[in-house]
């Protein structure tokens, strides 16, 4: 537990933060891991472990106090979410979590009307409902002035079409935030979004997506045809689109990855008993200067990257954060998760290559880092420009 608890870092938690913490920590790893090797083999997802969650107050914790959330401080979930990666096994389930948390209920939280937050966040707060995002598109990853689905204003409310890919929490999704370009509207002004529900006719949801990794998150198409919402079902105003988007991804690149540094503290860890436990040629692998020098850089890895997190977290709190922080914290923290698994199975050699040992899997669900909420690449567009570069 020493790498969890970030060695001798000292971040002034208070001791409701801390007590939080340890429930969090007892709890996913009492109650989240059950089956994993099965679930990850038939891509299922555990709508057990989600409700679990909310009961413990996961995906309440950005939500306000009024709406059933508990209204947590930034720091207070960056420590959260970074105990829960360290204690639960289930990354999918992890990624299914954030892609909610940041995606869906911060921009609920900010640009919605009294009705839709009423009507949405106590739900999502206590685990009755499950939001999933539609932006992406099969040609418009990361470009969203491309995009085709498009809303028409018809009477008193819009017909949306159009489909969205690569959509997280989709095929058990009760609601769906959904961007679209507004016909007569052009550039920024037409690009908005809207609250579907899933009963809405003319929304469905395609074949579950068969993933390398994050299996236990499930994934699908979003398909919008002649699918008409009221003009309440607007999220924030005609053309405020890219505004949520931007809102959300500053706060899913910032934190969506928390749970990633309790992941890497968990490697860290495992990786110092098994060397220690693991004999070859009559020593222990830890005294192989080569071993032991990997060991050592994860733990460089990870206290950085700790101290980066929680430093965005501080920041955000204050509202001193910027797009160009959450970038530089996502590309951080996602290069570091993929090189810890590496590491991970490295130290462990052929048994780190074995199903049962779970160790494969780390690697396979870690890869997504690199490519969700935009890829490396991105990110480091990102930063270039805001370096004027």
């Amino acid at each position: 537990m020493r790498s969890l608890l970030g060695g001798h870092m000292q971040f002034d938690w208070s001791a409701e933060q801390l007590a939080y913490r340890d429930s969090v920590r007892d709890f996913a790893a009492r109650e989240l891991d059950d089956k994993l090797v099965e679930r990850d083999a038939a891509s299922a997802f555990s709508v057990d472990a989600w409700r679990k969650c909310a009961e413990i107050g996961i995906q309440g914790l950005p939500i306000p106090q009024e709406y059933g959330g508990s209204g947590a401080s930034p720091t207070t979930i960056a420590l959260a979410m970074e105990t829960l990666g360290y204690s639960c096994r289930d990354n999918g389930l992890l990624f299914s979590l954030g892609a909610q948390m940041w995606s869906c209920e911060t921009a609920i939280i900010r640009f919605g009307s009294e009705g839709q937050r009423a009507r949405y966040l106590p739900g999502l707060a206590d685990g009755s409902l499950i939001a999933a995002h539609g932006m992406s598109e099969a040609s418009t990853g990361s470009d969203a002035f491309a995009m085709s689905t498009t809303a028409t204003p018809d009477g008193d409310g819009y017909v949306l079409n159009g489909t969205k890919v690569w959509s997280t929490n989709a095929p058990v999704a009760d609601v769906f935030v959904v961007f679209a370009a507004v016909k007569g509207r052009t550039g920024l002004a037409a690009l908005s979004a809207f609250l579907v529900d899933r009963d809405t006719a003319g929304i469905e949801t395609g074949p579950l997506v068969e993933k390398m990794g994050l299996r236990t998150s499930p994934m699908s198409d979003v398909i919008l045809d002649n699918c008409r919402v009221p003009a309440p079902a607007m999220l924030g105003t005609p053309g405020s689109g890219m505004a949520i988007f931007n809102s959300s991804m500053e706060w899913e690149r910032g934190l969506i990855l928390a749970t990633a540094v309790g992941t890497a503290a968990r490697h860290l860890d495992e990786c110092v008993s098994y060397a220690k436990q693991r004999t070859q040629f009559g020593q222990p692998i830890s005294q192989f200067q080569a071993v032991a020098h990997r060991i050592v850089d994860m733990r460089v890895r990870l206290d950085a990257a700790r101290l980066m997190l929680h430093e965005f977290a501080r920041q955000k709190e204050r509202g001193h954060s910027s797009g160009a922080d959450s970038a530089v914290l996502k590309l951080t923290l996602s290069e570091m998760l993929v090189q810890s698994s590496m590491d991970l199975l490295a130290v462990h050699g052929a048994l780190g290559y074995t199903v049962e040992q779970g160790i494969e899997r780390e690697v396979r669900d870690a890869l997504a880092s690199r490519i969700y909420s935009g890829t490396s690449d991105i990110q480091r567009n990102i930063i270039a420009r805001r370096m004027g570069l």
